[in-house]
């Protein structure tokens, strides 16, 4: 999904960049285990906006989330798409508080908010 990343975010932290593409090391990390868990997902949210430890997937989500933004997620796998999709939505629908912090982070003009609001909104996603 080409859209927000941002919150691809979130729980699941899968990237590293290399020259081409992220690597799909952290791909088989289980986001929906990640969201249902309140605990998991503020820990990879307050190492997201820089207020709690990081682990390792999640200090690579943090370095390459900038990136991915500005390329529209060109670097990122399938299963990064689809997991960022699967995030961010969740993140919008219950999380908001979260997800104006994250935006408020990685997105202070809303630049990227502008750029993907199309591509979002054909997805079924309101941002």
């Amino acid at each position: 999904m080409k859209l927000f990343i941002l919150t691809g975010i979130l729980a699941l932290a899968y990237f590293t960049t290399a020259e081409d593409k992220y690597t799909t090391k952290y791909d088989n990390i289980d986001v929906d285990e990640i969201l249902k868990s309140d605990r998991l997902f503020n820990n990879y949210f307050k190492c997201l906006i820089e207020t709690g430890k990081c682990t390792p997937e999640g200090r690579e989500l943090k370095k390459t989330l900038p990136d991915a933004l500005k390329t529209e997620c060109s670097k990122c796998s399938e299963k990064q798409k689809q997991n960022t999709d699967k995030v961010i939505r969740y993140v919008i629908d219950n999380k908001s508080d979260e997800w104006k912090k994250l935006q408020a982070k990685y997105d202070p003009e809303g630049i990227y908010a502008a750029k993907y609001k199309k591509e979002a909104e054909k997805q079924g996603i309101t941002i």
